[in-house]
């Protein structure tokens, strides 16, 4: 507005518009416009000057506007643009070929550097952008790319595709990139959990697009996360903000890394043959190192620089234990006081008292638990046994748990806790060859006695007993040897011979002489 001014005061006094022009440093034109506009406005000189400088500003500011016709060459530019920034978004599609479409279409176009020129203006007006700056240490934005890889299945000769995760790093913009076998949870969050280990620690918050892996339903404000992927967000100290559906802009950064992978990865992987997805991502790893370590366009550091220097000290330590994958469904407990895990077949306790009950159970690759309206009622660990049973004795009813406690190791630990001698006899039962059923009866009957005749004495009798040997009676021998008050006396089967008594009805040796 000074500008203006000057040119005005100095036109008052009689000086040329070349002499302005070189005085105020503007071209002659600029000058000759205000002068022009000055002279249409109807106002004298000191009207003007008493103008604020917005009213000022109201009055010349559209000389600075451009309010000529866009040229017929210009307009046919424009219209190819909306249809320009559409077939962008298909993979493969470069302005190099639209633009040499458009020459296809109008041979006296412009070229190629005035086309990208115009293009960029046209996006700056018609959807306006802002630039973020992140933080160090805040966010790690990921996604599955939309082209896949693949390798070759060494025994069938099958080609087998896979899905490319790519995470990036804000600040430092560190990238990582694996090849996973599909989009599910499971390998989204295995994956998840490689990058957090390859950067070496947690950041604030984990970007995700709104894949069903990672976000149920999808909302503005508060999107409904899959509880598998909360859970391994709190295992690793982190939140998930995922991006707003359909809003790739919020995660520009990771769809930047997605097409220079195209580029930097896919073309050296794809003149190779690979015959498995662990060779196939050890190629991976190669070039991404290559990648990393290469600097910056227009900078002296690279990508790992930058986050050795500034963003790896910023990152949260990871815990000592890596997250284990949680399934859950729900089941209703069987009259045996069990449920069933139907992917392992296999069957664990629950107490009595859910008998019939609707229960829910959470199982990983090393535990199983067992919840009712958020009270863990049970905690196993998880077996793989197909048709067999886990059973905690204190779920089970008090005949139940009689029943189940009356195994081997049990009889054994009772015996032992009465005497060396007692064990002994339950040994040799438990090792014999009678049924399964005859020698839980025999312990069982045996180790009851104790309650009517006490430790020593049974112990007493189990020493008499076994003088005899262990037979199919042992329990009637132990009984009566109680009942008889023999558990004090010893059989001496080591005694040495007894002489032969004298009596008349005895013929002796010499009669067979």
């Amino acid at each position: 507005m000074n500008k203006i001014r000057q040119i005005l005061r100095l036109y008052d006094q009689g000086k040329g518009k070349l002499t302005i022009a070189s005085y105020l440093e503007l071209s002659r034109t600029t000058v000759k416009k205000y002068l022009a506009s000055f002279d249409t406005c109807g106002l004298s000189l000191k009207e003007v000057d008493s103008l604020t400088d917005s009213d000022l500003d109201e009055l010349f500011g559209k000389i600075n506007q451009r309010n000529r016709t866009a040229s017929l060459r210009m307009q046919a530019l424009q219209r190819c643009f909306p249809k320009v920034e559409k077939e962008l978004k298909r993979t493969g599609v470069t302005r190099f070929l639209l633009w040499e479409d458009y020459m296809k279409e109008f041979p006296d176009g412009y070229k190629y550097t005035q086309f990208c020129r115009h293009f960029n203006d046209w996006k700056a007006k018609v959807n306006p952008t802002m630039h973020r700056t992140h933080k160090v240490g805040d966010k790690l934005f990921v996604d599955f790319a939309g082209e896949k890889l693949c390798y070759t299945d060494k025994h069938t000769g099958e080609i087998i595709s896979v899905e490319v995760f790519v995470a990036i790093l804000g600040a430092s913009q560190l990238t990582y990139v694996e090849a996973v076998p599909s989009q599910q949870k499971e390998d989204f969050i295995t994956a998840c959990e490689n990058t957090l280990h390859f950067i070496g620690g947690s950041p604030s918050a984990i970007v995700p697009d709104n894949l069903k892996a990672a976000v149920i339903r999808s909302h503005r404000y508060e999107p409904t996360l899959n509880q598998a992927f909360e859970d391994f967000a709190q295992h690793y100290d982190t939140c998930v903000l995922p991006a707003r559906a359909y809003k790739p802009r919020d995660k520009a950064l990771v769809e930047g890394a997605v097409r220079i992978m195209y580029t930097r990865l896919y073309v050296p992987l794809r003149q190779k043959q690979y015959f498995s997805l662990s060779e196939l991502n050890v190629a991976i790893r190669e070039y991404l190192a290559m990648h990393n370590n290469q600097l910056l366009k227009g900078r002296n550091y690279s990508r790992r620089m930058q986050f050795e220097e500034m963003e790896r000290n910023e990152l949260k330590p990871l815990p000592v234990d890596r997250f284990e994958f949680k399934q859950s469904f729900y089941a209703k407990v069987n009259k045996d006081s069990h449920i069933l895990l139907g992917t392992d077949k296999h069957y664990y306790s629950v107490p009595v008292r859910f008998l019939s009950k609707k229960v829910k159970i959470i199982y990983s690759n090393s535990i199983v638990e067992i919840f009712s309206k958020f009270e863990r009622i049970a905690l196993h660990k998880r077996s793989k046994v197909p048709h067999a049973y886990t059973t905690n004795t204190s779920h089970l009813s008090s005949t139940h748990r009689y029943s189940a406690e009356r195994t081997p190791e049990t009889f054994m630990e009772r015996a032992e806790a009465i005497h060396e001698d007692v064990l002994s006899v339950i040994k040799s039962i438990l090792e014999s060859s009678r049924h399964e059923d005859q020698k839980t009866k025999s312990c069982e009957a045996i180790l009851g006695l104790e309650r009517k005749y006490g430790a020593e004495r049974l112990a007493g009798a189990c020493r008499r007993a076994m003088d005899f040997g262990i037979d199919v009676r042992i329990f009637r021998a132990i009984e009566s040897i109680l009942l008889n008050n023999l558990d004090n006396q010893r059989e001496n089967v080591f005694a040495t011979e007894l002489e032969m008594p004298s009596h008349k009805n005895i013929r002796g040796e010499n009669y067979y002489k």
